[in-house]
């Protein structure tokens, strides 16, 4: 296999000709943030915070998918790079719950974020579903990641018990005719809660803890909601 030769951030790096400029940097212990890219599904390129300047290039380009090239010269943590990704986090603070993200938490740290940059900005409202016995589904939270949506279709289940519904700034994520997980086509593998970065999607009995019910009552809680859907 042909090998290629870079220049990241003033470092030379020879890689197989197909990787990305992600996997180049992470080569050389450099880390690009990222919030939608997941080292088992194919990257959907939606988040834009691991853009770097390629010297040539007229736009800032997607690490995740970009493939190098001989020669090229690629700056991961420019000043235009770094302005690009803090503007990201400070408009995903204005429609978004990022307070279970602790990707974030750190990448606003690094680049000096202001999160309330935005403050007026309008907030994403979505309902909370908590339908099942196993997970409950918090889409204040969520940043139309996709990994969700991947993990249940086809890089990992193929059960597609998920997907995208509305436009625009309502765009979320969605069960078929917004019906009730236990009547989609849903397995409950619990892969979809995996991937989450964000604390949209968790396991029901993390919920419960984080609210502050006990262990017995947690299990009095489950008896409950078992006998409840017996019923129904």
């Amino acid at each position: 296999m042909s090998t290629i030769t870079l220049t990241i951030d003033g470092q030379s790096v020879q890689v197989p000709a197909g990787t990305t400029v992600l996997q180049a940097a992470e080569q050389l212990g450099i880390e690009i943030p990222r919030l939608c890219y997941h080292p088992h599904m194919t990257p959907p390129t939606v988040c834009r915070l691991c853009v770097v300047e390629w010297e040539g290039a007229r736009t800032l380009v997607p690490a995740c998918v970009a493939q190098v090239r001989e020669g090229a010269v690629i700056h991961t943590a420019s000043e235009r790079v770094q302005r690009a990704r803090r503007t990201i986090l400070e408009l995903l603070h204005s429609a978004v719950d990022l307070s279970e993200t602790p990707e974030v938490v750190r990448y606003d740290a690094q680049l000096g974020v202001d999160a309330q940059r935005f403050a007026d900005g309008a907030r994403r409202e979505a309902p909370f579903y908590d339908d099942n016995p196993f997970y409950v589904r918090d889409y204040e939270k969520c940043i139309l990641c996709w990994r969700c949506v991947q993990a249940c279709g086809d890089d990992m289940q193929f059960t597609y018990a998920l997907s995208l519904g509305g436009r625009g700034f309502h765009t979320h994520i969605a069960t078929f005719f917004n019906a009730p997980m236990p009547e989609t086509t849903c397995v409950f593998c619990g892969n979809c809660v995996g991937v989450c970065p964000t604390g949209a999607l968790k396991g029901l009995d993390e919920y419960l803890l984080e609210q502050g019910v006990s262990f017995e009552a947690l299990h009095q809680e489950k008896r409950k909601r078992k006998q409840r859907r017996k019923e129904e």
